[in-house]
């Protein structure tokens, strides 16, 4: 999330019955935020990026991307384990998505915004690699090179 210069209104205003602060920035995409907040208005629009991030992240993790729900894990240490071993997958499919954009960009929808996320496009290139390994070794060994520091 991109955002501008933000504007804050001086005073509470009365929302759906509550006494509230409200900060707006304009987006990058030309769209509004606008956030409404009982304390803290300076920090709102910083705060519910830092927020959105986090979501944006569990829903990779749930139902966008890992399905962690379906594990069922209750145990501290293997969930752990497994939250660990999932930001890694992350990491790849983000890597591997940011590569085959640069290659082949994503299309853009009417809307401007593109067809699939970086995540998406990458996590599907690697799953149909993983998936037909025995045809697409080759190509592993490149998107493998991705998870490398050098």
């Amino acid at each position: 999330m991109q955002v501008g210069q933000t504007k804050i209104l001086r005073q509470k205003r009365r929302l759906w019955g509550h006494w509230v602060y409200i900060a707006a920035t304009r987006l990058t995409d030309g769209g509004l935020l606008v956030v409404a907040t009982q304390s803290a208005p300076s920090s709102a629009i910083a705060d519910y990026a830092k927020r959105w991030g986090i979501e944006t992240l569990f829903g990779i993790f749930k139902t966008r991307g890992f399905c962690l729900e379906l594990t069922h894990l209750t145990d501290a240490k293997r969930l752990s384990k497994l939250l660990a071993l999932l930001s890694l997958a992350l990491c790849w499919a983000i890597l591997a998505g940011e590569w085959l954009h640069q290659h082949k960009p994503l299309k853009l929808k009417k809307h401007g915004r593109k067809a699939k996320s970086i995540f998406r496009y990458g996590l599907d290139h690697l799953r149909n690699i993983l998936l037909n390994l025995d045809q697409k070794m080759s190509e592993f060994m490149q998107v493998l090179q991705f998870l490398s520091c050098t």
